[in-house]
C-alpha cells in the first residue's frame, strides 16, 4: 500500500533520530570518564573518531547494496548491529571493547541506515532536494540532545558507579525495537507513484529530462568532487572537534556550573544542529550551493571565535551563544552534501555517490581525535577553539574555489 509521501518521510525522520545518538558521544562518555579515571582524553575521543570511520564503513556498504538488498531489510538489519554494539559497549572494561562495541558496529549501524533512508527519501522528493535533506537531517542532529538530557536524567556518574553499563544495553534494546516497526515504513518510490503526486511533471516542466546522470568514476574525475570533498573535511573535522569535546568546553568556562546544566547546554548545539540542517537545506534549494558553503564556514568560524571569548573571558553565557550558532552552522554541511551529490550528479547514482562523498569522514573524524591531544598538551580547551575557527577559514578557501561541476 502506497502512502503519502510525508508519512514516509516522517519515518524516516523518527529512524535517523535514533541513529544519531552516535553523536551524543560527548554526553555519554562522561559517566565512562568518571569512571575509568585512567583512560585519557585522548583515547576517550579515539571512540568517537572510530565510530566516525565506521559511520563512512556502513555508508559506503549501504549504496553498495541499495538496489541488491530491500531497503526494509537495511534498517531492521541496523537495527540488530546497534543492539549488538550497544551490549558489547556496556561490558566494556578496555578501550579496546569499547572501540568495538561504540565504535565500530554502531558506526556501521548508523551510517548503513543513514545511507538507506536518505537514498529512499531523496527519491520521494526529487523536487526539494535540500529541503527534505534538511527535514530528514534535522532528526539526526537533534538526536544527541534528546538522548543526552535522558541518559543524564536516567545515568548517574562516579567513580565505580556502573549505571552507564544498564543505560547501554536498554538504548541496544529501543534503537532494535524502533528500527524494526520503522523499517515497515521504507518503501522505493516509482514512477507511477510520482507521477500520481504531480512530482514527475512538476519536475518535467523545470527540465527534469536533462538532469544528470554521472557515475561514480565520471564523478570522481570532477575536480569539483575533490574541492567540494576537501570542503566536507575542513567543516567536518572543525564540527567533530565541537561535538567531541563539548562538555569539557562547557566545563572549562563555567566550572561552578551543575552537570545537568551542561547536559542542557551542549544539547543546545544538537537542537541549533537541527535548525540549521533544514535552513541550510532550503536555502541551498533556493540560493544555491556558493551561497550556503559560503554561509556555514565564516558563521561557524565566527561562531568558533564565540566560544574562544567565553574561555577567555569565563563567561559561561557566551558559550551557551557559541554553542547555538556553531550547532546552527555546522547543521549546514550535511544537507549541503545529499543536496550537492543529488543535484550535481543525478539521482540514478546516488547512493554510491554519496557514500563516496560521506568518506570525507574518515578524516574528518580524526577532528574530535586531534582536539583531545590539543587538551592533553595544552590543559586547555582554548587549543580546540583555535582550530575550529581554522576548520572554518580553511573551507572558505575550498569554497571559493569551486567554480563548475
Amino acid at each position: 500500500m502506497k502512502l503519502n509521501r510525508w508519512v514516509y518521510a516522517f519515518a524516516g525522520v523518527v529512524t535517523l533520530l535514533l541513529a544519531g545518538l552516535v553523536y551524543a558521544w560527548s554526553v555519554l562518555s562522561m559517566p565512562l570518564a568518571a569512571y575509568f579515571t585512567e583512560w585519557t582524553k585522548a583515547q576517550m575521543s579515539l571512540t568517537f573518531t572510530i565510530c566516525m570511520m565506521f559511520f563512512c564503513f556502513g555508508c559506503m556498504a549501504g549504496g553498495m547494496t541499495a538496489g541488491k538488498l530491500n531497503v526494509k531489510i537495511h534498517v531492521r538489519l541496523s537495527g540488530a548491529l546497534f543492539f549488538a554494539g550497544f551490549f558489547i559497549a556496556g561490558r566494556a572494561n578496555s578501550p579496546a571493547v569499547l572501540y568495538l562495541g561504540y565504535g565500530a558496529l554502531c558506526g556501521f549501524a548508523s551510517g548503513f541506515v543513514y545511507n538507506a533512508v536518505l537514498s529512499t527519501m531523496s527519491g520521494w522528493f526529487p523536487d526539494k532536494q535540500g529541503l527534505i535533506s534538511g527535514i530528514l537531517l534535522m532528526g539526526f542532529g537533534i538526536s544527541s540532545f534528546l538522548v543526552g538530557k535522558i541518559y543524564q536524567a536516567v545515568t548517574p556518574s562516579g567513580e565505580g558507579v556502573e549505571a552507564w553499563r544498564d543505560s547501554f544495553f536498554w538504548f541496544g534494546v529501543i534503537l532494535a525495537a524502533v528500527l524494526f516497526v520503522c523499517g515497515c515504513f521504507f518503501v522505493r518510490p516509482d514512477k507511477e507513484s510520482l507521477a500520481a503526486m504531480g512530482v514527475l511533471a512538476e519536475d518535467k516542466k523545470q527540465g527534469a529530462e536533462d538532469e544528470p546522470c554521472i557515475d561514480t568514476k565520471a564523478m570522481v574525475r570532477r575536480p569539483s568532487f575533490w574541492l567540494f570533498f576537501c570542503w566536507t573535511i575542513a567543516m567536518g573535522g572543525a564540527g567533530m572537534a565541537l561535538i567531541s569535546q563539548a562538555g569539557g568546553i562547557a566545563k572549562e568556562a563555567g566550572p561552578e556550573q551543575a552537570a545537568g546544566t551542561i547536559a542542557t547546554v551542549v544539547g543546545l548545539i544538537s537542537i541549533f544542529n537541527g535548525l540549521g540542517r533544514v535552513f541550510f537545506g532550503n536555502l541551498f534549494d533556493k540560493r544555491g550551493r556558493r551561497v550556503t558553503m559560503m554561509a556555514v564556514g565564516i558563521g561557524f568560524g565566527l561562531s568558533a571565535a564565540v566560544l574562544a571569548a567565553a574561555l577567555g573571558l569565563k563567561a559561561f553565557f557566551l558559550v551557551v551563544l557559541g554553542f547555538g550558532c556553531c550547532g546552527f552552522f555546522y547543521g549546514g554541511l550535511n544537507p549541503s552534501i545529499s543536496a550537492f551529490v543529488n543535484a550535481s550528479y543525478g539521482p540514478t547514482h546516488y547512493p554510491v555517490n554519496f557514500s563516496v562523498m560521506n568518506l570525507n569522514l574518515l578524516m574528518a573524524s580524526f577532528g574530535g581525535t586531534i582536539a583531545g591531544m590539543l587538551f592533553d598538551a595544552s590543559g586547555s580547551y582554548m587549543s580546540t577553539c583555535l582550530f575550529m575557527i581554522g576548520g572554518g577559514l580553511v573551507s572558505l578557501v575550498f569554497a571559493g574555489m569551486i567554480r563548475k561541476v
